[in-house]
């Protein structure tokens, strides 16, 4: 999970745990009368990581496909041409790779790949035949790097080798937890720089001692670094961000000056002389939207480009002239898109139906590329060819999806309490008929800070598709609607957001189309803590599915990778000042014995997000109260599956919960928050 991702791994308005990588197969000459399936799941092709080429004329990517007999999801490096769609494997039988960069001249395509599951290396494959060089061999992998503007090196971040002991100290496994994660088994190792010549070599370290490195770019002049780095390797001391530039032949370092606090990201500008700084609006990292600071690298005062935009700036890309950025933004129900010029206010795209799932990458020439998704189609590849030019889609990867008989997707907005004007998402089952009513399903998104859109949503199509109304609110601390709406979970963990969401469930059955005798509450991460807080809050649910709840806020702070954040959002500490008890009122657990719903619990063992510990506990409390309570564990890492088996097995168990109790229903039973 990324720094701005918070509890629910996500850096578009999706939860990315229902993002799917998986094999396109033939389509039934039917496929437009039939509704999605959970074999449809395995067809659905995964894009990510679109970079063009210097002259604008081909763009490689990485397309991702499920492979079920291996269990795991295959990657490839496929090169697109951007006038033909024509797409070519470069990389065949390599199944991990991640993160392509074209060389400065467009003629080598460099990319990391972990090979039998070892530590990411770095390679280079040359365009014009033969096969890729691997340039490094680091014990602990390659983390992230950039080209030399020259093109005949790289700048690559990867973790400190510590000397191993000899004698009887090999033995002698202590380490220091800090604020880390209860899952660590040895220390956490700083981050460093390193150089390595683009033909492979030996590399040469440039940082050292316990400061860690989040982030490296060249400055114009190749003759030094722009350096994000923190005094520690904890998660923790991210929080205490600052940059450097890193002189390469001397090694001098001299702090950028005014560089914002709480930092969360920068990108060189392509002349090498400015930076965009994304940074919070305010004191409480995450809880308030990011905006947009530039500043030279020469030293001098940040500017702020994005004040005038309201709104969570979540993707930074500079535009090719270094005249300004382009921005990607939640916008209500949509992502939007936003030209911001260093000397004009922001100004806002129309890309239609289409909603941008990546930052763009722009070519020296001037066309840009960006992954998107429409409410019914899954992610392509699109093409901007130009700043007043509407967007061209290039590839058609998930023509079988597009092709089947799918929900009508649509926003619906509420007045909300506190004076919100509040929105989330409606997807209909295929087919709906007017005036029938159907079982509804809330699907609640994490984050808090994350955001449902109308664009494509695998899992909510399948929801659909079993003649269920599937609503997806958002709620106070969503980070579509500004930074009044989403700070206002500041303090208010559970009480207003699940007020927002009744008043959301309110005015989706003031349309006549639900039957409130079936009504269920389901959502993952932050989704399940709503899930939690409304089913021991509100009665009247037909059934729940709680995944990687958060149910303790006590776990959360002194347990969770992130551990001390939540402490922004908690009134600090809950061990100073007396604060013990707010942790506790906000925490599900405190109002556990007044949950009545049947209770499907999903959780990894080792998630360093939200500990299985939380899920635990909500298990005995129903358990012991009586409450039909069932809990399946996954004895694997991660904050959700990241392999296709146990991830079909979530989303089969999901809707067979919710099935199983919708078809139990006494008809003209009591809705939900009556």
């Amino acid at each position: 999970m990324g720094r701005t991702s918070l509890i629910l791994s996500s850096n578009r308005s999706r939860p990315t745990w229902l993002v799917f990588a998986l094999a396109v197969a033939a389509t039934p000459a039917s496929a437009q009368t039939r509704h999605i399936q959970f074999a449809d799941l395995g067809r659905e092709v995964g894009l990510e990581q679109a970079r063009i080429s210097p002259d604008g004329e081909q763009v490689a990517v990485v397309m991702r496909r499920a492979n079920y007999e291996d269990n795991r999801f295959d990657r490839s490096l496929v090169l697109v041409d951007v006038h033909s769609g024509v797409t070519r494997v470069l990389t065949p039988g390599r199944h991990n790779i991640a993160e392509p960069r074209w060389s400065p001249a467009g003629d080598r395509v460099a990319f990391r790949d972990s090979e039998d599951g070892k530590p990411a290396q770095l390679y280079v494959l040359p365009l014009g035949g033969g096969e890729a060089q691997r340039v490094t061999d680091q014990k602990r992998g390659v983390q992230t790097y950039v080209w030399h503007p020259d093109g005949a090196s790289f700048a690559f971040l990867g973790e400190e080798e510590p000397v191993e002991p000899t004698g009887e100290e090999r033995h002698n496994k202590s380490f220091e937890v800090g604020d880390n994660v209860y899952l660590a088994q040895s220390a956490s190792l700083p981050v460093q720089v390193w150089l390595v010549p683009a033909s492979g070599g030996k590399s040469k370290r440039l940082t050292s001692g316990p400061r860690s490195v989040t982030g490296v770019t060249w400055t114009g002049d190749g003759k030094s670094l722009v350096l994000g780095v923190q005094p520690g390797p904890f998660s923790s001391d991210g929080l205490k961000s600052t940059l450097v530039t890193f002189e390469i032949d001397s090694g001098a370092e001299r702090p950028i000056a005014a560089s914002p606090s709480l930092l969360s990201s920068f990108t060189a500008s392509p002349d090498g002389r400015l930076l965009a700084l994304s940074h919070p609006r305010g004191p409480e990292p995450f809880f308030r939207p990011n905006t947009v600071s530039v500043a030279s690298i020469s030293g001098g005062e940040p500017r702020l480009v994005t004040g005038g935009l309201d709104r969570h700036i979540q993707s930074v890309s500079w535009l090719p002239d270094n005249s300004g950025l382009l921005v990607l933004a939640p916008d209500g129900t949509r992502v939007g898109a936003w030209v911001a010029r260093l000397d004009a206010p922001a100004r806002r795209l129309d890309f239609g139906s289409i909603d941008p799932s990546s930052s763009f990458d722009f070519s020296k020439a001037g066309p840009a590329v960006f992954i998107g998704q429409e409410p019914h189609r899954p992610a392509e590849l699109y093409l901007l060819p130009s700043l007043e030019a509407s967007p061209r889609r290039i590839t058609d990867q998930n023509r079988e999806i597009a092709a089947l008989d799918l929900g009508r997707v649509e926003t619906i907005r509420w007045d909300g309490p506190d004076g919100f004007k509040e929105n989330g998402v409606l997807i209909y089952p295929p087919g709906a008929e007017p005036g029938r009513r159907y079982p509804l399903v809330l699907s609640i998104h994490g984050g808090p800070m994350g955001t449902s859109t109308e664009g494509w949503s695998a899992f909510g199509q399948l929801l659909a598709a079993q003649g269920w109304m599937v609503f997806e609110p958002n709620y106070r601390g969503s980070n579509n609607l500004g930074d009044a709406y989403q700070r206002a979970v500041i303090n208010d963990a559970g009480d207003g957001p699940g007020r927002d969401v009744m008043a959301g469930v309110k005015a989706v059955k003031a349309l006549g189309v639900v039957d409130e005798s079936q009504v269920a509450v389901s959502g993952w991460s932050y989704g399940g803590y709503m899930t939690a807080w409304l089913t021991s809050h509100y009665q009247g649910w037909r059934a729940a599915v709680a995944g990687a709840a958060v149910t303790d806020w006590y776990d959360w702070y002194s347990l969770a990778d992130l551990n001390v954040w939540a402490g922004f959002g908690l009134n600090g500490s809950p061990w100073r000042n007396n604060n013990a008890a707010n942790y506790w009122r906000q925490s599900p657990m405190a109002y556990a014995h007044l949950i009545k719903t049947p209770t499907l619990i999903l959780s990894d063992v080792g998630d360093p997000r939200v500990t299985v510990t939380q899920s635990y506990k909500l298990y005995h409390a129903l358990k012991d109260n009586g409450v039909e309570v069932q809990f399946i564990a996954y004895p694997i890492g991660g904050h959700f599956p990241a392999d296709p088996v146990h991830q079909r097995d979530v989303y089969r168990r999901w809707i067979g919960w919710i099935d199983q109790h919708f078809k139990g229903a006494t008809p003209n039973a009591s809705g939900a928050g009556r």
